[in-house]
C-alpha cells in the first residue's frame, strides 16, 4: 500500500564511523518529518542503518574506509527529509534478513540489497520496492560454465541466508556457504569454488578483476528497504522519501552514478 505521509528520507550527512549502537537505545530520541511528525529513533538525531558490506553497488567502503553506495545514498535522503544525520552499522546479513537487528535495537532501517520476501515481511516491515533484481554467475574469465546443466558436480559458492542460496539449492547446486560477497570472491579467486551466484547487479564490479558475469537467472526479485515491525511512522518518511525522489530525479541520478547506466523506465 502506498504511503502519503510527509516527505521522509534515508542517510544524510557523511557516514559516521562504524560502531554498534545498541547501546543507546534507552532515551526516546527523534526526528520530524517535514510535515513535523515525530519519528523515535534508536539514537537521539541520527538515523542508524544497519548493512552488510561488501555489496557493491549498494555498500562497500571506499578509498577512506567510509561506507558508501546506492542504499546509503537513499538512507541519507530519508535522513535529509528528517533533519538528522546518518550512522551507518556494518553487519551480518543473516542479522539483517532475520529482523534481530531491528527487534535488538541496533538500528532504525536495515539496507543491503534486501529482497522482499514473504518469509522477511513476518520479521520486519518492507518499504516500497526500490531496484528490480536478478540472480547471476561470476565465473572465471573463459570458463565454460554457462547454465544450470554446466553446474553439475561443480562448487557454487552462496551468500548465506540469501535469495540466491535458495535459489541455488532449488536447483539442487552442490553450494558452499560465505557470510558476504567479499569472501565468495576471494573463494573462486583461490580455487575453494567453480563459480559465485549472488544477485546480477553486485557481480559487474568485479569483471575487471579476471572473471565474467557468464549468465543471468531471472527471479523477478525486487529490493526494500526495512524497519521494525509496526514502525509506521518511519516506514511513512521512507516511502514519502522514495516518491520524492522518484519524482524529482534524485533516484535516477543515484542509480545512475552507482549502477553506470540509467534505470529503464516501465
Amino acid at each position: 500500500m502506498r504511503h502519503t505521509l510527509p516527505v521522509g528520507a534515508l542517510a544524510a550527512a557523511a557516514l559516521l564511523a562504524l560502531s554498534a549502537c545498541a547501546s543507546d537505545t534507552g532515551s526516546s530520541p527523534s526526528g520530524e518529518a517535514s510535515g513535523g511528525s515525530e519519528i523515535a529513533l534508536v539514537k537521539d538525531g541520527v538515523l542508524t542503518v544497519c548493512s552488510n558490506p561488501p555489496f557493491e553497488p549498494f555498500e562497500f567502503e571506499d578509498a577512506s574506509g567510509e561506507i558508501v553506495g546506492l542504499d546509503i545514498d537513499l538512507n541519507r535522503e530519508v535522513a535529509k527529509d528528517l533533519g538528522v544525520d546518518v550512522q551507518v552499522v556494518a553487519t551480518p546479513f543473516d542479522t539483517i534478513q532475520s529482523g534481530a537487528a531491528l527487534n535488538t535495537g541496533a538500528c532504525d532501517v536495515v539496507a543491503s540489497g534486501i529482497t522482499i520476501t514473504d518469509d522477511r515481511k513476518e520479521k520486519f516491515d518492507f518499504s516500497e520496492p526500490y531496484f528490480d533484481a536478478d540472480q547471476g554467475l561470476l565465473v572465471p574469465a573463459g570458463s565454460d560454465l554457462r547454465d544450470v546443466a554446466d553446474l553439475a558436480g561443480k562448487k557454487v559458492a552462496v551468500q548465506m541466508a540469501t535469495t540466491g542460496e535458495k535459489w541455488a539449492q532449488e536447483n539442487d547446486l552442490t553450494t558452499v556457504q560465505f557470510e558476504d560477497l567479499g569472501l565468495q570472491i576471494q573463494a573462486l579467486e583461490t580455487g575453494q569454488v567453480d563459480a559465485v551466484v549472488n544477485d546480477i547487479a553486485v557481480l559487474g564490479a568485479y569483471t575487471s578483476e579476471g572473471y565474467e558475469v557468464a549468465n543471468t537467472f531471472p527471479t523477478g526479485e525486487q529490493y526494500g528497504l526495512g524497519v521494525k515491525k509496526g514502525n509506521t511512522a518511519l516506514l511513512d518518511a521512507v516511502n514519502a522519501t522514495l516518491d520524492r525522489i522518484h519524482e524529482d530525479g534524485t533516484y535516477d541520478a543515484i542509480y545512475t552514478e552507482r549502477v553506470g547506466t540509467a534505470p529503464v523506465s516501465k
